[in-house]
């Protein structure tokens, strides 16, 4: 019997989570989708594997013997994979480079002329991930080596480097009252509405949020965008402000936005994976 892997990662996920609703949200599914996933895991095992309850999922006798070998089993296929796709990589004379949004901005070609410099021959394939995906691919085997904002989830996983930091800034409508001030401090955007990545990017959004550095201040989302060019239409229409990576003045500039510089919030730290 065949048991397909993310039938097992869905039935971790819910085991971990304590319900159906949380496990969905991190696995970026619906939640009739992941019931299904777990039902169809329970047929083909012939075993119940949780019981249900009005405060959430419990695993079943057999469902926490199942929960103690699976994350092994997970862990050892997710290396081999790896491991399968970088021979092929390194076969082919070919570097998967997995990034997310503009990642190192204009360090990029300065790196990867450096790499192909050392690796005379080589072809680099560079590789978009959406917000959602936190290593780019790389946690997946889908690219060798990631250039990524710093800290993400499953980092500890990985070997990975800082290669430099940056400000994180406002941008704003043009016509802002803030938009006059050289630097804003970040406490006097925290009334402000933000334009946000959706929920589903859990890490990404609150890290563009500055979640955990509002001293429990709760943020105020103005629109909801998945792709950077409605995320800057939504601000230069008036819907909210963002944080953002100081080069995003160079790189995203536009009619209608501000940048500015934000004091008493943390820099942004970009890093190789």
């Amino acid at each position: 019997m065949d048991v397909d892997t993310r039938l097992l990662r869905s039935f971790i996920a819910v085991v971990e989570e304590g319900t159906l609703t949380r496990a969905a949200e991190r696995l970026f599914v619906s939640q009739p989708t992941l019931t299904k996933q777990i039902k169809q895991l329970e047929t083909q095992l012939g075993v119940r594997l949780f019981t249900r309850s009005r405060t959430g999922m419990s695993p079943t006798e057999p469902g926490r013997i199942l929960a103690e070998r699976v994350p092994a089993l997970l862990a050892d296929w997710d290396r081999v994979l790896r491991e399968t796709k970088s021979a092929a990589s390194r076969a082919a004379r070919l570097l998967r480079v997995g990034f997310i949004a503009s990642a190192a901005n204009e360090a990029t070609p300065g790196i990867i002329a450096e790499f192909t410099r050392r690796r005379p021959g080589w072809r680099v394939n560079m590789r978009q991930a959406a917000w959602s995906i936190p290593s780019a691919g790389l946690a997946d085997g889908d690219v060798d080596v990631a250039l990524l904002r710093l800290p993400f989830p499953g980092e500890d996983a990985l070997r990975t480097a800082v290669l430099f930091t940056e400000p994180r800034w406002a941008a704003l409508p043009e016509g802002h009252p803030l938009a006059a001030r050289d630097v804003i401090p970040f406490g006097d955007l925290w009334e402000e509405p933000f334009v946000a990545a959706p929920p589903e990017t859990g890490w990404w959004r609150d890290q563009w949020l500055a979640a955990d550095e509002r001293d429990g201040h709760p943020v105020r989302i103005g629109a909801v965008t998945d792709q950077p060019d409605d995320w800057l239409s939504a601000i230069a229409n008036g819907y909210g402000v963002a944080l953002a990576p100081a080069s995003a003045a160079r790189f995203y500039a536009r009619p209608g936005i501000t940048y500015r510089p934000v004091s008493g919030v943390s820099p942004s730290r970009v890093g190789v994976a």
